[in-house]
């Protein structure tokens, strides 16, 4: 090596023509080297891709699905070659299959969310894949190019939100004096969830703010929150999930007194609401006005409405225990979580019993006791429907019959309570019901509050074998039909139909078609072979669900829920469970469920909040059941209530899939998941109809993604209807309390919640401001994953 001196005392080394070319050499083997990184590391993902597509995508052309996927995986995995030899082809070939891809899902899907879940996954890996071609792009087409795939992506979601309303023809239905109390369940006796308030209207409700926050105190873990309250004179009244009693003012939110019966509540039950009970001849003496509640230790307690204390003269010291005559009930498998009805000095009450339990479990019992003593009144018992008293010493109300959980309605002038009813227990088997069983279970039953006996019944699910309880609470409506007013019921239903019915006879209004259904094929069985579908109002759930309406957030879960369609038995609306795994659409939450509807009569519109997921269902037997470890719950809490059903003394047990979730634990089907509609009464079609919530609280892995796309997300709890033209609801997965134009669908108003509003809002006026406030337990749900909180939470206009 020859070595050259410069100026100075630095000294270099020169470096010969093979040394400087070997060098170079080296240098441009490392810059291929680390070029050559994101390019395979770009087909290393691709090729992951595209076996996972042709092995699925395989799989689902064995079983009789689409054959996308597999061309799909095809195609990644040439790109994926040519990717890994460097090869531009790599670019053309996969904007080849995203061209295709983008055709098929126009063809295969006609929604919004169908054409996104197939496209934009693809498409963000389309730009990866083609990032060597845009890099040689000029800034004007780079712009060009980058504005058009920002329409692609946001054209569809604005597509999805933007409102869809149109001006209804209104005719009133019979309306009642304006009144600034809440003194039921759903307001009226009827369940009509309407107030004839109107200072917050459509023209100010973007000033509603929050006026104050309670909290209870009481933090339950099981479903949270879920009491509709009570505004009566200045006092609210609302119950916690442990029973607790508060009383608070009206206007400021604090509190005024707290009951508190220290019961060790059961995992999954709630308490509803309370009942406000003035005695008619009120002299202003203790417990002349009084709350009854029903407890989830099957009690009846009366608090006097003044003081928080018991009424000494009700029961034993207050309280009336409601396993007198049920026979050995064990621990949490008999509870009542629904406030009272109260008609004509009577409170009756239902109850609630553990699902998928076993055979013989605690009775269905109506029962009904007198509001001021307490006393036993009468019962209605369907497998003994003609005797009316106690069951004779050391014999039980019948076990085993549907029970009623859901609210009751009760019309005071033709004196009649209206009860809807569960199915039998246990769930998705039904060969050994009693006779009265089978022809109470899953109906709406009028029974008269003086005697206890049956007026009609009409029942919405024959044989029900898919736990579609009746959940909601009939909704009483006067309605013009051909120039006579008519007392009407309305009953919303877990399978999306709603009935409309002449309540003083149960006949139906519209007519009601009795339709072919899937049948069954286990020995044993008796399924019906027709089931009933109102004619008259929109069914809800009517949908025949195809492969092509399985969804995903990427294609790779989206062909992870077409395989599980295609291996899931699927006749249609009533698909019987099996040995097999069979698809339930809609699920067991429904449909319509606890929150009901809500009735505008002013403008003639009802109001309906429904959710839409399956569910999949596998009968298992006894021996399998056995050897599963799911036995019948001794008493307590039980794991996978719901989920894991041991239907003790049948020949199956049941596991249920809920939801039909994706790996990533998304709902199988394409959104939305949940739906608010308006009906018109008197034509009896949708005015309008949106997604209910976004995905800002929900996610893959239930997680939440702070993404508010406008899926519709699942609700429990149901809407309140103003006559200021406005709905109030927020009884969905996401933390989110809405008002809509009842008349447009145009949402108005939001505001963020503690955690999910898991109940009917009310609304009232204030004596003391005179200002109209609504009001909202922000409980959230366990079981939407909503969050918990111990709040409830009441808006207002400012005070001027």
């Amino acid at each position: 090596m020859e070595r050259i001196q410069c100026s100075g005392s630095v000294t270099l080394p020169k470096i010969s023509g093979n040394q400087e070319r070997g060098s170079l050499v080296e240098q441009a083997e490392r810059a291929e080297a680390l070029a050559a990184r994101p390019r395979r590391l770009l087909s290393l993902v691709l090729g992951i891709i595209a076996a996972t597509l042709v092995a699925g995508g395989g799989y689902l052309l064995f079983l009789g699905g689409s054959v996308y996927y597999l061309f799909a995986g095809v195609a990644v995995g040439v790109s994926a070659f040519f990717a890994f030899r460097g090869s531009d082809r790599a670019i053309p070939t996969y904007l080849a299959m995203l061209l295709v891809t983008f055709i098929w899902a126009l063809f295969e899907s006609r929604t919004v969310w169908g054409v996104q879940a197939r496209v934009f996954a693809p498409a963000v890996l389309g730009i990866w894949v083609a990032w060597p071609w845009l890099q040689k792009l000029s800034k004007m087409t780079l712009a060009g190019a980058s504005i058009a795939a920002a329409l692609a992506i946001s054209i569809p979601v604005y597509l999805a939100i933007r409102d869809h309303g149109s001006q209804p023809q209104y005719e009133k239905l019979v309306v009642g004096d304006a009144d600034g109390e809440w003194q039921h369940y759903g307001n009226d006796l009827g369940g009509t969830k309407f107030s004839p308030l109107a200072q917050i209207n459509r023209s100010n409700i973007g000033a509603l703010e929050r006026a104050w926050t309670y909290h209870t105190g009481d933090f339950f873990t099981g479903n949270g929150l879920q009491a509709v309250p009570l505004m009566v004179g200045d006092t609210v009244y609302l119950c916690t999930s442990s029973n607790q009693i508060h009383a608070v003012d009206a206007e400021t939110g604090e509190r005024r007194w707290m009951f508190d019966p220290k019961i060790d509540p059961p995992i999954s039950a709630a308490c509803r609401g309370v009942v406000y009970f003035r005695q008619s001849d009120d002299k202003g003496g203790t417990c002349a006005t009084r709350i009854v509640s029903a407890t989830v230790d099957a009690r009846l307690m009366a608090l006097d409405a003044k003081t928080g204390k018991l009424c000494q003269n009700f029961g034993k010291g207050g309280f009336v225990d409601l396993l007198d005559g049920m026979g050995p009930v064990l621990r949490d498998y008999y509870y009542v979580s629904s406030a009272p009805a109260l008609v004509r000095g009577k409170l009756i009450v239902g109850g609630n019993v553990m699902d998928g339990q076993m055979t013989g479990e605690p009775s269905g019992v109506i029962r009904a006791y007198d509001a001021i003593t307490g006393k036993f009144a009468w019962a209605w018992d369907m497998d003994r429907p003609d005797q009316h008293g106690m069951p004779p010493e050391g014999e039980s109300f019948s076990r085993g019959t549907a029970n009623s959980w859901a609210p009751m309605s009760g019309d005071e002038k033709l004196g009649l309570v209206y009860v809807p009813t569960g199915n039998g227990t246990p769930d998705y088997w039904g060969a050994h019901r009693s006779q009265g069983t089978e022809k109470y279970a899953s109906s709406v039953v009028a029974i008269d509050v003086e005697t206890g006996a049956e007026r009609w019944h009409f029942q919405t699910v024959h044989h029900d074998v898919w736990d579609y309880d009746v959940a909601s609470q009939p909704t009483l409506i006067d309605l013009p039909v051909d120039g006579e007013v008519v007392p009407a019921l309305l009953q919303p239903t877990k399978q999306g139909e709603i009935y409309l019915l002449d309540r003083r006879t149960g006949k139906p209004l519209p007519p009601i078609e009795e339709r072919q259904v899937p049948k069954g094929n286990l020995a044993g069985e008796r399924l019906s072979p027709t089931q009933p579908f109102s004619t008259g109002l929109p069914g809800f759930s009517r949908t025949h669900l195809t492969e092509s309406m399985m969804w995903g957030a990427t294609p790779i879960d989206q062909l992870w829920c077409r395989i599980k369609f295609r291996k899931t038995r699927y006749q249609g609306q009533f698909t019987p469970p099996g040995m097999d795994w069979s698809l339930q659409y809609p699920g067991n939450v429904g449909g319509m469920n606890r929150g009901g509807v809500s009735v505008d009569p002013e403008r003639g519109l009802m109001v309906v909040d429904w959710v839409r997921l399956p569910i999949r269902v596998r009968l298992t037997t006894r021996e399998e059941t056995e050897r599963r470890g799911i036995r019948p719950s001794p008493g307590g809490a039980v794991p996978h209530v719901g989920v894991k059903n041991p239907q003790a003394g049948t020949p199956y047990g049941a596991i249920v899939d809920l939801g039909m979730m994706s790996p990533l634990e998304m709902p199988c089907l394409e959104p939305p998941y949940g739906n608010i509609s308006v009906v018109d009464l008197k034509s009896g079609k949708i005015v309008w109809e949106k997604p209910l919530g976004t995905s800002y609280d929900s996610g893959p892995m239930r997680t939440a993604s702070h993404i508010p796309l406008p899926i519709g997300v699942p609700s429990f709890g149901g809407s309140l209807t103003t006559r200021g033209g406005l709905v109030f609801i927020g009884g969905s997965q996401e933390k989110r309390f809405r008002a809509f134009d009842v008349a447009t669908g145009k949402q108005l108003w939001s505001k963020r919640l503690p955690a999910g509003g898991n109940a009917n809002p009310i609304s009232y006026i204030s004596p003391q401001s005179g200002r109209q406030f609504v009001l909202i337990a922000a409980g959230g749900s366990a079981i939407l994953g909503s969050g918990l909180s111990d709040q409830f939470v009441a808006y207002a206009l400012p005070k001027e």
